[in-house]
């Protein structure tokens, strides 16, 4: 089964990541992000671990071809 995402999802994402990167993190970023996580993995009934997997290879990875 694919896993899905939302791109609201693939955003917050991609603005935790910058912020990690930059050593820059904050708390609400990261909140920000579990908690879209995990309201998005109850809503499509799909593995929140799945989802969040899934949703770190597509932002972090996303030049990636294997």
């Amino acid at each position: 089964m694919a896993i899905e995402l939302a791109d609201e999802l693939i955003e917050l994402e991609r603005a935790a990541w910058a912020e990690q990167q930059a050593g820059a993190l904050t708390i609400p970023t990261a909140l920000a992000v579990q908690t879209a996580v995990t309201t998005h993995s109850k809503a499509t009934d799909q593995s929140r671990y799945d989802v969040e997997q899934e949703l770190k290879r597509v932002v972090r990875h996303a030049g990636d071809d294997g």
